[in-house]
């Protein structure tokens, strides 16, 4: 993988046909050596930050092939909140849109690494969210520039350029936006909106849920879809998942969306990264432990939800286990 240590997980023009070989290829083989029934129905992906953006998406771009997303702490799954940056509204993505001002974004807060302890023990603890920044979007992504030209620097930013936008005229990844200081060509931090276009028309999941929710979409979807999001995500994560919920939660979407959106908080304190949700029973517990849980956590719920919704006939051996 050229870009990144991972792939991602679906079909982009400049990362690779990914989520096909996935879907044709490496989930029949796995599926045959060890007694996967190969339905959809029977099927269920979970995943956190980055694996939590993959388990959204797939659900979404497959609908039909799996029957329950637990996605924790994901990526942006919509660039209305691309962590602090509107890619479609904002023009420049290292600084607030103002007249009078020049008021650098944030992109980083708190450098939680996401599990703490103690002091002088070895006890889990939760984070602590002061809401100090860190590093700023500009700084970030000052640091791929040193790091690797053209979106080779094994970054975040660059690899959500690489997975998420079109093919350059040079062969790589078509900036979003003026990337390098030293770039005389463009306005340093501008968003380039034909872009930005692409990124929505392709990879912004909560827009095309909006699209196609009523005609066909939600009927495959309602239910599927456990989405959990710190209230203080390290990375901003947050806003793009409170953007979901505003949609998400209308009360005339038909179908109802029907899964789970939780924004964490303990004491009045938001999780940082990665909040994955609370413990089986419901108890409320640091990321360094709940983190560690996302197998005896979320397949018991998927194999409620695949045991109730399993077609007339099917093979239900497992359940027995």
């Amino acid at each position: 993988m050229p870009f990144f240590d991972d792939s991602y997980a679906v079909d982009s023009v400049n990362v690779g046909p990914y989520g096909s070989a996935i879907m044709t290829e490496l989930l029949p083989a796995i599926e045959g050596q060890y007694r996967g029934l190969g339905a959809g129905w029977a099927r269920g992906v979970m995943g956190g930050s980055t694996g939590g953006w993959e388990s959204f998406a797939v659900q979404v771009l497959y609908p039909d092939d799996f029957n329950y997303a637990a996605v924790a702490c994901p990526d942006p799954i919509g660039f209305t909140s691309y962590t602090t940056v509107n890619i479609y509204e904002a023009k420049n993505a290292y600084f607030y849109d103002a007249p009078f001002k020049r008021t650098a974004r944030p992109g980083q807060r708190d450098h939680y690494s996401g599990t703490a302890v103690i002091p002088g023990t070895s006890i889990p603890t939760y984070g602590s969210p002061y809401g100090q920044t860190t590093a700023t979007v500009e700084e970030m992504n000052r640091r791929e520039i040193v790091l690797g030209p053209r979106s080779r620097s094994c970054g975040q930013w660059d690899i959500w350029e690489a997975v998420f936008g079109p093919r350059g005229e040079d062969g790589y990844p078509k900036r979003l936006w003026c990337k390098d200081p030293r770039d005389t060509t463009c306005e340093y931090g501008a968003i380039d909106p034909q872009v930005a276009q692409y990124w929505k028309e392709h990879f912004d999941m909560t827009d095309k849920l909006k699209r196609e929710w009523a005609h066909g979409l939600g009927a495959k979807l309602s239910g599927k879809l456990h989405v959990f999001v710190g209230a203080s995500d390290t990375f901003f994560l947050t806003n793009a998942v409170m953007d979901l919920q505003d949609w998400a939660t209308n009360a005339t979407l038909d179908p109802p969306f029907g899964g789970e959106i939780v924004i964490g908080a303990h004491d009045g304190r938001g999780y940082e990264h990665c909040f994955n949700g609370f413990l089986p029973d419901g108890t409320i517990a640091p990321n360094a432990i709940t983190r560690e849980l996302y197998v005896t956590k979320f397949v018991p719920r998927m194999a409620e939800r695949w045991a109730a919704s399993a077609p007339k006939g099917a093979d239900m051996e497992w359940h027995s286990y």
